[in-house]
Formats: C-alpha cells, sequence, structure tokens
C-alpha cells in the first residue's frame, strides 16, 4: 500500500469513476508489457505523443509535446517542442523548499532522452526495446553498453538523441520511418523524472511520479489502485470539443481488480462500476433484444450501450511452405470464395464484422473495395475445378482433399465455431480436420513451419496500414509476425518504399496496392474483425470508444 487517502481527498467519494482491471504489476513505463499496465501507467505518466480521442480513423496529436514533430532530412530527422508548463508532480525525489513544502519540477528535454535511453538499457530488460534500439540512430551502440556489469552511464553519447535547449528534442533515426511517431505513444515511451527512479530504485514502479492527469494515492495489490486528480496538470482547461466547460473530471478513479466475467457483470448491474468494458459472450443475450436493440431492462436503467470495431484481425493462416497450397493460387482462392460470412456473422450474435483484408475498419487507406473472393459457392466450385479438384476430389488418388487445421484453444465457441468452418468447406467437396492443441504447442508449429492452416488473430501495435502490411513481407516470415511465409517480392518493393514515403497520399495508393496483391493472392481465409461492446451508467459523460484508451480518463466526466 502506498499510504491512506488524505481527509482532504475523502471530499471527492462522491466523484469518483470506477471501472474493473486485471492484475498489474508495475507502474514503471520500461515495463509496461500488458495493455493493463498501460492503462495504469499513462494515468500519471505522459507520452510525446497520443491519439485524438474522438477522431475516426485515428490522427495523432500532441501530448507533453506541444505541436507535432518537424521533420527534417527527408523524414530521418524529428524535432519535438515540449509542452509549455508541464511539470512532475511534488515529490519527496525532488527534496523541500524553504516552507518544507515537497517539491515538483519543470519536465526537460533531458527527461526525453533519459527515458528513451531508459527502455534500451539492457539492464532493464524492456519488452519494449524495439522501439529505440532498432531504430534511434546510435542506440544499439548504448544498448551494448548498458549491458556490462558496471552501472549503467546515462551520459553515454547517442548519436541520434539530442536536447538542443530545455524544451527541443532532437531524434534522428537509423532509416527514414514514418511511422516513428506512433511509437512515441506507447507506455514505453512515458517521460519519468531520473531523481525519482533514483530515489525509489527497485520500488519506483510502486509510484508513480508524473506529468499527467492523475497520479496513484493508493496501491492494495491485487484489489485496488486509486488515483487522485493532479490539479496542477495543464490540460485540465483543454480538451475535445465533446466536453462542455460545465461537466466535470472525475476527482478520482478506482480501479478494482476483478478478473472474473460474471462477478463484473453483477458489480455493473449493481451499480458498483461505472464502466463494463466487454460484455461476454454468455451475457449477450441479456443485452440485446431480438431486434438487436439495446435491451429495455438497460433503457429503463439509462445504460447506455457502446459498440465499435477492434483494431485485430481474425483469420485462417494459410501456410505457402504446404506443397498443396503453396503453387496453388485458385485452391487458395476458393477456400475464402466457400467462407459464408454472413452465417458465420450470425453465429457470433452479429458482434463481428466480416473481413474484406488484412486492414480492419479505422485505419486509413484501408481497401474498400468489394472483395474479390467473398462468399459465393457457385464461384468457389469453379476455382476447385481450375485448382485442379473437381468437387473436392483428387484425379490422382480418387480421395476427397483433406486440410488440417490447428487451433490453439479448446473452448466451446471455438469448437462449435470450428464445426461451423467445416460445414462450410463440405459443400465444396474439402474435409476440414481440426487439431486442437494447447497454446504454447499451437504457436511452435507455427513458429517451426509445422501447420497446413491455422486459426489466429493479429492485433494492431498502432494505427497505421504499415502495421497490418507488415505481416506478409517475407522478411518476416516465421518465426516472425508473417506466420504464413508469404512471400512476393512485388510486396516486398511496395513495403520499403511506403515506409520511406513521408507525403501521405502516394504513400496510401502503395498500401492499396499491397492490399490488392494480397487478396489476390489469398495467403489467408479472412474471417473477421471483432466488434468491442462496452456498457457505460449514465452518469458517465463523454465515454468513447478507443483502441487506445490510454490515459482516455481524462476526458470522462461525471453528471
Amino acid at each position: 500500500m502506498i499510504g491512506l487517502l488524505s481527509g482532504a481527498h475523502l471530499a471527492f467519494a462522491q466523484n469518483v469513476y470506477t471501472r474493473s482491471m486485471n492484475r498489474v504489476s508495475s507502474l514503471d513505463p520500461v515495463e509496461a508489457a500488458s495493455s493493463y499496465s498501460a492503462r495504469a501507467i499513462q494515468l500519471a505518466y505522459e507520452p510525446l505523443l497520443e491519439y485524438d480521442y474522438t477522431a475516426r480513423p485515428y490522427k495523432l496529436i500532441p501530448c507533453l509535446a506541444a505541436t507535432l514533430p518537424v521533420l527534417e532530412s527527408d523524414g530521418r530527422v524529428f524535432i519535438f517542442k515540449l509542452k509549455p508548463g508541464a511539470c512532475f508532480v511534488p515529490d519527496a525525489c525532488f527534496g523541500r523548499d524553504a516552507g518544507g513544502q515537497l517539491r515538483g519540477r519543470p519536465v526537460t528535454a533531458s527527461d526525453v532522452v533519459y527515458s528513451l535511453m531508459r527502455i534500451a538499457d539492457k539492464k532493464n530488460a524492456s519488452p519494449g526495446a524495439w522501439v529505440v534500439s532498432d531504430t534511434i540512430l546510435g542506440m544499439k551502440a548504448f544498448a551494448e553498453h548498458s549491458g556490462s556489469k558496471e552501472s549503467t552511464n546515462y551520459d553515454f553519447p547517442v548519436a541520434g538523441l539530442k536536447a538542443l535547449d530545455p524544451q527541443t528534442i532532437r531524434i534522428e533515426l537509423t532509416r527514414p520511418l514514418y511511422v516513428f511517431p506512433h511509437f512515441l505513444t506507447i507506455a514505453y515511451t512515458a517521460i519519468v523524472p531520473r531523481e525519482a527512479v533514483t530515489f525509489y530504485g527497485k520500488a519506483f514502479g510502486s509510484h508513480t511520479v508524473g506529468s499527467g492527469p492523475y497520479q496513484l494515492t493508493e496501491w492494495r495489490r491485487n484489489y485496488q489502485m486509486i488515483y487522485t486528480r493532479n490539479m496542477r496538470w495543464p490540460g485540465w482547461v483543454q480538451g475535445p470539443a465533446t466536453i462542455k466547460p460545465s461537466e466535470k473530471p472525475f476527482d478520482q478513479i478506482y480501479y478494482r481488480m476483478i478478473e472474473d466475467a460474471s462477478t463484473q457483470w453483477l458489480c455493473f448491474i449493481k451499480g458498483e462500476l461505472d464502466l463494463l468494458g466487454e460484455v461476454a459472450h454468455d451475457n449477450w443475450d441479456v443485452v440485446v433484444d431480438k431486434n438487436g436493440q439495446r435491451a429495455e431492462f438497460l433503457r429503463n436503467k439509462e445504460i447506455n450501450l457502446h459498440t465499435t470495431s477492434a483494431l485485430e484481425v481474425e483469420y485462417i493462416g494459410i501456410n505457402m511452405d504446404d506443397p498443396i497450397l503453396r503453387k496453388n493460387r485458385a485452391l487458395r482462392q476458393a477456400l475464402n470464395a466457400a467462407f459464408d460470412s454472413t452465417t458465420w456473422k450470425a453465429f457470433y450474435n452479429h458482434r463481428i464484422i466480416p473481413a474484406t483484408g488484412p486492414l480492419p475498419p479505422g485505419i486509413d487507406a484501408r481497401l474498400e473495395s468489394p472483395f474479390p473472393y467473398a462468399y459465393n459457392l457457385e464461384r468457389a466450385k469453379k476455382l476447385m475445378i481450375e485448382a485442379g479438384y473437381p468437387n473436392g476430389i483428387d484425379p490422382k488418388t480418387g480421395r476427397r482433399l483433406e486440410l488440417l487445421l490447428d487451433i490453439g484453444r479448446t473452448t466451446q465457441e471455438i469448437r462449435e465455431s470450428t464445426e461451423l468452418l467445416a460445414s462450410f468447406y463440405e459443400k465444396i467437396g474439402v474435409t476440414l480436420t481440426p487439431q486442437y492443441q494447447n497454446w504454447p504447442t499451437f504457436l511452435k508449429r507455427i513458429s517451426n513451419r509445422q501447420a497446413q492452416l491455422f486459426r489466429i488473430t493479429w492485433v494492431g501495435d498502432y494505427p497505421d496500414a504499415e502495421n497490418f502490411i507488415k505481416i506478409f513481407c517475407s522478411q518476416n516470415a516465421s518465426p516472425g509476425p508473417n506466420r504464413v511465409n508469404y512471400a512476393n517480392p512485388a510486396l516486398d518493393a511496395l513495403y520499403a518504399k511506403a515506409c520511406e514515403t513521408v507525403e501521405e497520399i502516394p504513400r496510401k495508393k502503395m498500401w492499396e496496392e499491397a492490399q490488392a496483391l494480397i487478396r489476390e493472392d489469398c495467403p489467408w481465409i479472412f474471417l473477421h474483425h471483432p466488434s468491442v461492446n462496452s456498457l457505460t451508467q449514465s452518469r458517465l459523460l463523454n465515454f468513447t470508444p478507443s483502441d487506445f484508451p490510454y490515459g482516455t480518463e481524462k476526458y470522462l466526466r461525471c453528471k
């Protein structure tokens, strides 16, 4: 526990936002390995950039930075100015003033340099090292230096990271990478003061000494975290146009560690939670009536239902190393044309959006033209003939084609949906045989290129087409994110050129061309994009569903 709430804070008890949360292990940004940790961290600490709370497609906006970066040297150099008035909260690590009060201090460019170097420091073993080590010029050399037994020297020169003055940072990359600003929204890159890391040592992850809108005031591990509003945060006078000046921010935020879905539901219905972040499959028929509308009892309670697509895509990967599937594009196309997306959507209670390619809705440059191999049973049968398997029969053996589908989960929903998939392919004469494994075995088989077909999901790291196209590049083949081992020189060339293109319009055209190649080659069976369904109490104002909800509680208001 960090400490009890002071008497002043008790007055805020009626103005509290409460939601469930999974367990959080650390509040140190370099350890932000889960989305739950990122939520908790970005209440208190700020990265340079964030996403516009209401804009869709997602749009980068300044957070701790004053403006979006200025680009130089063909997109390899980014110049940031810090937001005036940004300060770390008063804390014992900064000492006390003449009157005995705890000091705070302004955030400086040196803090940005220090925080980014901490991510690469091998002694911290940050899972976010990829953000800086392979991108910022000279950071890899610092990472190697930090691996020695001696204390890490944070004065080690990193050529691509300079504090030009107290408010200005220059970041130079090893190569042009237009998506780099997206990396600077991630919790790993949140800015921390060196004094706090030194003062608290190994206990730093149990404290917050940030510049953000809320600060941790109590933490009973595995039970509850309490944050209190940082009244010094300059952003309270700003916010999206949807916020009315008369609406009041929450003075405290309670994160309750409730992992069981049934318990979350009961707490929400009893009014103990302001937000139910995801409606469980088992509760869906209670939430939505037969017309697909919010159930009457929710309307009577003035409980709001929010639905949005998730920044992810579920697919069946087709191993392009497989001798049957590798060179038979017509067969891969037939497998897509036989996939009945309407029946699939009904199975999932209309809580999904059929996939027409690798990019989910909400991503700029998503190809919106119809998928050329969308469900069409007659076309699928013709493609099977073209593929050399009329009615699914292999003329060489006289037997039906059998394909093996690896699956890494064994829930009832997964088993039932797999039976549905098998029924789709039965109609074109293909026998789909599932092979269920535990998750580690499943992933190992994919990494070792042993699976013929496999069902899996790709979750976007950031809202840009690049994050969804790179998983088809040959250099990322297994054990990398290109799990299907797809190799197309034309796509590789488009990807490389697009990554180095600063101008948005020509880059968008390249991403559209890349999607067209992927949709024609069909290295996946494109399944769906999940939708996220949230419930909020009537007292909660200005809630907007987001794939990047980190730190967005600052935009919530209380009725």
